[in-house]
């Protein structure tokens, strides 16, 4: 795995001390499982942004609502 280097505020350091009270082998796998996890937040942030977006255009354009009807007419219910 590649190293880096980064500097943490002492909350966290304590944070990370703690790596084996909440079932991490060590320190980076406590940060990798966070980064993993944040990743998955932002995603899931830019879909919902993204689907209000579709929804607002949806509302504002009838020719869009059309289509979209029109396409949905020939799936099964």
């Amino acid at each position: 795995m590649i190293q880096t280097k980064f500097s943490l505020a002492e909350s966290q350091i304590h944070f990370l001390e703690h790596y084996k009270d909440y079932g991490f082998k060590d320190k980076s796998a406590l940060v990798r499982e966070a980064l993993a996890r944040f990743q998955q937040e932002l995603a899931k942030e830019h879909l919902l942004k993204s689907a209000d977006l579709y929804a607002e255009v949806y509302q504002e354009d009838e020719d869009v609502r059309e289509l979209t009807e029109t396409a949905l007419a020939g799936w099964p219910k």
